[in-house]
């Protein structure tokens, strides 16, 4: 199949997962594609640090709409940790702020401990993290030295396993919830152990229903070939959630909910599509918005609730 042109605004509207190399951040990655692609307008699902690797989901023309959206499915992740060294950035690009020996660790040992973290557990950002204070970036302030302690947000951890355990060396697979910040967990994981421990490599394998085994790598773009290559790997917006239902619509219920309208209980139940949760809403091919079943306000059965539009 030949790849259309860069040009044709209703491809570029849609999701890109790419593989990030390491050294490359989340901004300058994103700026890349937009300047092969030729769009004016594109994000990311999720940061990535530099130093980290692997999924990095792009958000082309109205994808941007669906960050939040795609943002909020679980993440699977490969860490490396390396016990007995603690950093100011809880990861391998910090300062030095204390070791400790690492004592002799049974893998049964370890195995155990993990699995102390699963289920919901209680995280507080790093300082050098996005994370807003009185307006303001923690990076920044922690830039200038000042530290401030952030509040604690509950992100839930489904699965923790050890790879390997090569001291000092830890090697493990994270399936955690959106907001999850793995240097957070690594640094409470190393605590645990009685070593400290800082985040030495990431790699995200997962987003959601999106797979770094599918993304484009990075590294293998070649300048005649990268816009081809990208445009053939562009996911529409139809497509980009995959685990979430549909309520179709024609022609003229597209351009009422387009202008404000909010379908009841009788439009839903026509479809059978009446259930709990998040819906898309498509007209053949498109994705007209994404929405939410809800309570009337009279109590008197439920509606869909229209959370964002697409053009």
């Amino acid at each position: 199949m030949t790849p259309k042109s860069p040009k044709n605004n209703a491809i570029l509207n849609g999701v890109l997962p790419v593989d990030k190399e390491e050294g490359e951040s989340s901004f300058s990655a994103v700026r890349r594609v937009r300047r092969i692609l030729g769009v004016k307008k594109a994000g990311h699902a999720g940061t990535l640090d530099p130093f980290a690797t692997g999924l990095l989901v792009i958000l082309l023309g109205q994808g941007t709409k669906l960050s939040s959206f795609l943002m909020g499915g679980r993440k699977r992740y490969l860490a490396n940790l390396r016990l007995g060294c603690e950093t100011d950035t809880l990861d391998l690009t910090g300062q030095v702020v204390r070791t400790r020996p690492v004592p002799a660790l049974d893998p049964e040992e370890v195995r155990e401990k993990t699995q102390r973290f699963l289920g919901e557990v209680e995280q507080a950002p790093p300082a050098f993290s996005a994370v807003k204070y009185e307006g303001r970036r923690a990076y920044e302030l922690a830039r200038q030295g000042v530290f401030m302690a952030l509040k604690k947000r509950t992100v839930t951890i489904y699965r923790l396993d050890v790879l390997s355990l090569d001291l000092p060396d830890l090697t493990v697979v994270v399936e955690c919830s959106g907001g999850t910040y793995i240097r957070s967990l690594a640094a409470d994981l190393g605590e645990a152990l009685g070593a400290g421990a800082h985040l030495r490599a990431l790699r995200r394998l997962s987003s959601g229903s999106l797979n770094v085994e599918e993304a484009v790598p990075m590294g293998d773009l070649v300048r005649e070939t990268a816009a081809a290559v990208l445009m053939r790997n562009v996911i529409s917006l139809k497509d980009a959630l995959p685990e979430v239902g549909e309520y179709c619509v024609d022609e003229e219920g597209a351009r009422r909910i387009r202008n404000g309208y909010q379908p009841g209980l009788n439009a839903l139940a026509e479809q059978g599509n009446l259930c709990e949760g998040r819906l898309k809403v498509v007209k053949g091919p498109e994705l007209v918005a994404m929405a939410e079943v809800v309570e009337r306000a009279d109590k008197e059965g439920k509606q869909l609730r229209i959370l964002r539009v697409f053009h």
